[in-house]
């Protein structure tokens, strides 16, 4: 062998050796630390969908071109291998930097420290000295210098490349559908999509979010049901007011306020009644008597409360349309609510409306449904939040010396609270994804958004404890967040992530 070969073999054995201990270490540094690995992939833009599978494959295939790269006879497929697997990593970050929904962090070993830039420049590196390394076996074999010699070892190279590159392309635009329609619960995490804006402390946990208008915030209270407290945008401005009722002698048990600007509305559904009066003026009249108690309302315009009441006969739930212009009977949709085991437990939920859309959205606590209903109760659609749970897990028993129902023990709360704007639902979830941190989940709750104009899933966030106290409710409007977390009334700025999904058009 000539020296000149001998000097090209050295070359060739140094190109092995660096990708041997690039994979070596990659491959070992992902298996030592397998759970936060696939964490990372879970919440990754492109295989969040595949993360399961590529989780153990790429592991699986650096060390076995490890292999063939260390076997003298192997060598050559081994850095054809390689430089098909870096063709991948290469378009996986050129996709992920410019057409990803959001850039992860980089991370992982040697690499923690890159940027996804410097990460692209270390590729191509690589992949130069893969070409490199082909070539000088190429040219030891033919004892002079040449590329790959034949249409047959171009054609395969080409391939080869095309078919890396088309990979990784299928498996991002597999995972997007899959993520937004089909989504295996796999939560996506984009950067600080809502980040904590303002916080103001309320001295009591019994305060509620009764609305937001005009740049306003109202807060009801559960301890002294007619005083209504109203913060301005900063959580600074603070005023209190006191709300006056034209009959007084109703039996009240549960007074809810709700704004609805310019108007707010006064209810009690175990009298049942409404009441109804103008913001700053601060006077309630009763509009309506109605004979059908309800559990749930949420005004619709100054003329209606879409309502969730209690059917004659079956105490089972039901809901329906309150007329407040006359005392006229409450229409109801039977179909809305579905029963899965006693249509009362099972069908308990969160009722929210969208002005812009002029849909009401009935979203069940205990299992992974939500329902999207106009104004006159047709059902639009039914959707499902990303989650598994597609039945309530609740055990009802029935003591018959009081005739009541009950729940043999607590049940298993799939969807905490909800918010919606425009045509963006907000769901506090109490189940834990896939490939998600625990620790988050101790000091976190957790958001997912979704899209109501194509039934999709776009994100989710989190909204952090204060205090050691989880968030108890939340409300939106245009980019605030607004939560109440134990004592703390906090605010929190939603970014472009976010508001770009806002629809631009009113249904009618």
């Amino acid at each position: 062998m000539s020296v000149h070969a001998k000097i090209r073999n050295l070359f060739i054995e140094g190109i092995c050796l660096l990708y041997v201990l690039l994979f070596v270490y990659a491959a070992v540094s992902k298996l030592l630390d397998f759970e936060n690995f696939t964490v990372q992939l879970g919440q990754s833009p492109l295989l969040s969908s595949f993360a399961e599978y590529v989780s153990w494959g790429v592991p699986v295939l650096e060390l076995s071109i490890v292999v063939l790269l260390i076997v003298p006879k192997c060598r050559f497929a081994g850095l054809f291998a390689a430089f098909s697997l870096m063709v991948m990593f290469t378009t996986y970050i050129i996709i992920i930097l410019n057409y990803s929904s959001f850039v992860p962090c980089s991370c992982g070993g040697i690499l923690e420290k890159m940027s996804w830039k410097e990460h692209l420049i270390f590729n191509f590196c690589f992949l130069l000295l893969a070409v490199v390394g082909m070539l000088l076996f190429k040219w030891n074999q033919q004892n002079a210098f040449c590329s790959f010699n034949s249409k047959l070892e171009v054609g395969v190279f080409c391939t080869s490349t095309f078919c890396s590159i088309s990979l990784v392309v299928v498996l991002f635009l597999l995972s997007e559908n899959n993520m937004h329609y089909r989504n295996g619960f796999i939560r996506r995490f984009p950067h600080f999509p809502a980040v904590k804006a303002k916080v103001a402390n309320l001295a009591f946990n019994s305060f509620y979010i009764a609305g937001i208008a005009d740049d306003k915030l109202y807060l009801g209270s559960t301890s002294a049901q007619l005083l209504l407290t109203v913060l301005d945008s900063n959580l600074q401005k603070k005023e209190e007011y006191h709300i006056e009722l034209d009959h007084k002698e109703l039996p009240f048990r549960a007074l809810t306020v709700q704004v609805d600007s310019p108007y707010f509305y006064v209810s009690d559904g175990t009298v049942p009644c409404v009441f109804k009066g103008k913001i700053g003026d601060w006077k309630a009249h009763l509009v309506n008597t109605g004979n059908a108690y309800f559990t749930l309302s949420v005004p619709i315009d100054s003329t209606a409360l879409i309502v969730r009441a209690l059917q004659r006969g079956t105490a089972k739930s039901i809901i329906g349309r309150m007329n407040l212009l006359e005392n006229s009977e409450t229409l109801f949709n039977s179909q809305i609510l579905e029963e899965q085991i006693d249509g009362l437990f099972d069908t308990d939920g969160h009722l929210v409306y969208s002005k812009k859309m002029k849909r009401f959205i009935y979203l069940y606590a205990y299992r992974n449904q939500f329902t999207v209903v106009d104004r006159n109760l047709m059902i639009d659609f039914r959707g499902k939040t990303i989650d598994s749970i597609g039945h309530a897990k609740l055990e009802v028993v029935t003591i018959p010396s009081h005739g009541v129902r009950k729940l043999r023990k607590p049940a298993l709360v799939v969807n905490k609270a909800c918010a919606v704007f425009d045509n963006l639902l907000f769901v506090n979830s109490e189940i834990m994804g896939r490939y998600e941190s625990i620790k988050m989940w101790k000091s976190a709750s957790i958001i997912d958004l979704y899209n109501l104009s194509d039934n999709s899933y776009l994100l989710s966030f989190y909204l952090y404890d204060e205090e050691g106290k989880k968030m108890k409710s939340f409300a939106v409007q245009n980019n605030q967040l607004y939560a109440l977390i134990g004592n703390q009334i906090v605010r929190y700025t939603m970014g472009a992530a976010i508001t770009a999904h806002y629809s631009t058009t009113t249904k009618k």
